[in-house]
């Protein structure tokens, strides 16, 4: 954008300001209108087989547009949300919605695109209450460059995840979930060792880029990274990587804690923990509504305990979550609209997804503690709602809910990255045999090709 037109849109910014409402000023043929209505089309309208959720997003959009009568909502019925082949294909060809959703590992691809608006001048207290409030984490993975791009819709951050009756078979306490890698590797053992039948006390991936994405966490758990701050090379080459891979196949071929079954991708996993053959693994609190609704599984059986660390709770975990952008092409007044919607929608307490009455009434699950997008006073008025209209055990969840560990987000190229470490991982689980230095010089060498390339 050259200077002369920075100039020219700040005079007419400054013009819309005393404009009053959402609609303000915008070209007619981009959806607005001379009386000022507009027009914004929004991604991620949940599908038809989901009748509940689907119910409840055409529920809300009557609700906002009742609101704010000149904004209409156009609901691109859309899932997956995002599937990456033809999210770039649209980004390439700019025909994206006005507001479309994108993982929080696309920001840079967004960005760079060219295809997104800056949104730092609409963001303010005033447009998005509870700004102050919003997790700084969560919010600055929209940031780049000292711009604001994006507006969260969820997040999540790891933990370890228990099954609860394995830990009382086993005679341990679920309501004391191990805190360091050293209790997670006693528990694994002695649940192993007295559960018996085949239980794993522990289980972790190693396929599907699953297992570099959780060698990533548990990197994080070390107070590691993967990638050096200036994410150009690859940093976990060194003592805190032999020691998360050294630990695991210490636990699979010493321990003999991790069950014979490996190469465990996405599913393979949770299959197992729903059919009670896993004692823990780590994870976000969404993987035990996965067991329950895709496997069966008995949310009275799971719980949660923060991310275990060297010392105690973790200095840090993984998290991350998905976000909305703004359309390049959007005039101010869609993306004003577009912010509106989004804080109604995702980010107000009693509305849209965080409508934990309506939750419970229609058979949702409500109480798992996720999304955690807020601190202080907002934070505790949707905790409140949340504990209020639960449906599962909180109580499962108190460990992790009461002790939060501080999330890193994933790294650049997270997927590329993820596929060369799941090797490692695969390695040390597979092979007795398995050389943790040759294997992290080779990860090392193929990481650092990975970012060369961008």
């Amino acid at each position: 954008m050259n200077s002369q037109f920075r100039r020219a849109l700040a005079m007419a910014l400054a013009a819309c300001a005393g404009v009053a409402g959402l609609a303000g000023c915008g070209s007619a043929d981009q959806g607005d209108s001379a009386d000022g209505k507009v027009t914004i089309t929004v991604d991620c309208q949940p599908p038809k087989s989901d009748k509940a959720d689907r119910d409840s997003w055409n529920a809300d959009v009557a609700a906002f547009q009742k609101l704010h009568p000149n904004i209409t909502i156009k609901s691109v019925d859309k899932f997956p949300c995002e599937e990456p082949a033809s999210f770039t294909a649209q980004l390439r060809g700019g025909t994206e919605a006005d507001v479309f959703y994108a993982y929080a590992t696309d920001t840079d691809q967004v960005v760079n695109s060219g295809q997104v608006t800056d949104i730092t001048q609409y963001v303010n207290d005033k447009t998005v209450p509870g700004l102050s409030d919003l997790d700084r984490t969560t919010l600055d993975v929209g940031r780049r460059g000292g711009k604001l791009w994006s507006l969260p819709r969820t997040n999540y951050s790891m933990g370890l995840v228990i099954n609860r009756k394995l830990f009382k078979q086993a005679g341990l306490d679920p309501d004391q979930p191990p805190t360091t890698w050293a209790e997670v590797a006693k528990d694994a053992k002695q649940i192993t060792d007295k559960v018996g039948h085949g239980v794993a006390g522990y289980a972790d991936y190693s396929a599907g880029n699953n297992g570099g994405w959780h060698f990533t966490a548990e990197m994080y758990a070390q107070g590691g990274q993967v990638v050096t701050a200036d994410g150009k090379k690859a940093d976990f080459n060194n003592a805190k990587g032999r020691a998360v891979l050294s630990r695991l196949h210490r636990m699979r071929y010493s321990d003999g804690s991790m069950g014979a079954k490996q190469n465990l991708a996405w599913a393979d996993l949770l299959k197992l923990a729903s059919a009670g053959k896993v004692g823990m693994y780590i994870g976000a609190p969404d993987t035990i509504k996965a067991i329950h609704e895709n496997f069966k599984g008995d949310y009275a059986d799971f719980g949660m305990g923060p991310m275990p660390g060297e010392t105690g709770p973790a200095p840090a975990t993984l998290g991350g979550g998905d976000q909305y952008f703004f359309k390049k092409t959007d005039t101010p007044a869609q993306i004003r609209a577009g912010i509106a919607w989004v804080v109604y929608q995702e980010l107000t307490p009693g509305k849209g997804q965080l409508d934990y009455v309506r939750g419970k009434r229609i058979g949702q699950t409500v109480g798992q503690p996720e999304p955690q997008l807020f601190t202080g006073a907002t934070e505790q008025k949707v905790e409140k709602l949340r504990a209020a209209n639960a449906t599962i055990p909180t109580d499962n969840y108190a460990a992790f809910r009461d002790n939060p560990v501080p999330f890193k987000v994933e790294p650049p190229n997270a997927q590329a990255i993820y596929k060369v470490l799941d090797t490692a991982m695969s390695a040390v689980l597979t092979n007795p045999h398995a050389d943790v230095t040759a294997l992290l010089d080779t990860a090392e060498k193929q990481v650092n090709q990975v970012l060369a390339a961008g």
